[in-house]
């Protein structure tokens, strides 16, 4: 099944406001909705962003972007939540190398 934007969730958790939870497919409809998450967080520069996700591969480009706009101002930028599908596509195509993958959102923000 397909997910849309008003399936998909794309908000900060009130929480964490630097911890923003992807639940559902991001396919090209949603990606730009995804963008716009992704910059209005990376504006606020938290010093640590965290990606609680389960996507595919069509909202890749839209992580390597925001990674590198956190990277760029010095904060650091986390991925969780994702399934064995993502994994083996990072591990295959070595982006766990690049990205900071936690098992979860707690770890993440543990992290040093």
């Amino acid at each position: 099944m397909k997910a849309n934007a008003s399936s998909t969730s794309l908000v900060p958790r009130q929480h964490h406001p630097n911890v923003l939870p992807l639940k559902g497919e991001i396919d090209l409809q949603v990606s730009p909705v995804l963008t716009q998450s992704l910059n209005a967080m990376t504006e606020k520069k938290p010093e640590r962003m965290v990606i609680d996700l389960y996507i595919d591969s069509a909202g890749l480009a839209a992580l390597i972007l925001a990674m590198q706009t956190v990277q760029a101002y010095g904060g650091r930028f986390f991925l969780t939540g994702l399934h064995e599908t993502m994994r083996s596509i990072f591990e295959t195509s070595r982006l766990d190398q690049v990205f900071q993958i936690f098992p979860d959102v707690d770890a993440a923000l543990a992290a040093n």
